[in-house]
């Protein structure tokens, strides 16, 4: 991620895809606290594409909020690849304007750290990535301290969005910087 007030590359390109092609973006944060949507924000032009974020720290929020099935939270906890998931379908509905959701959704969920949660160590993240394709998890294992991991979740949460684009061929989008 770039330095605070600085645009990243990937963030531009990202943005510059969905404008091209008219579709919308939404994010359902945990581990991330909101560093997803600022990193989008910073753009500019990302109020074309950028239909809101729901950060969903509090794992009950994750089920009032977007839909995740409580009972796959009581079992598993937040930590989850299937919790992503359902909080990205999740926060496409969550984010519809004027009844449309939300074309592509993006979700982090994981232990920052510096103590583990549920069993899991710090840095194991988990990316839920929802679209017209289909809903897939992305599973990492971060190092670093609690904010080296939440910056690289952000990373790559942006890479793994310009993939499912990438994946549709609209990912090629010049955008001036």
């Amino acid at each position: 991620m770039p330095p605070a007030g600085a645009v990243s590359a990937d963030a531009v390109r990202l943005v510059a895809a969905l404008a091209q092609q008219g579709l919308t973006l939404a994010v359902a944060e945990s581990l991330t606290g909101g560093l997803l949507a600022a990193e989008i924000v910073t753009v500019p032009g990302a109020s074309v594409v950028f239909t809101g974020a729901v950060v969903a720290y509090a794992t009950p929020l994750k089920a009032s909020l977007l839909g995740v099935d409580a009972a796959l939270l009581a079992e598993r906890g937040a930590v989850d690849a299937e919790v992503a998931r359902q909080m990205a379908d999740g926060v496409r509905r969550a984010c519809a304007v004027d009844g449309r959701p939300a074309d592509l959704g993006i979700a982090t969920t994981g232990v920052a750290g510096p103590d583990p949660q549920d069993g899991h160590a710090p840095g194991t993240v988990h990316l839920g990535i929802a679209s017209a394709r289909g809903i897939r998890s992305v599973a990492l294992d971060l190092a670093g301290d609690r904010p080296a991991i939440r910056r690289a979740a952000v990373e790559r949460a942006v890479a793994e969005a310009l993939a499912e684009l990438d994946a549709t061929g609209i990912a090629d989008a010049e955008y001036p910087v």
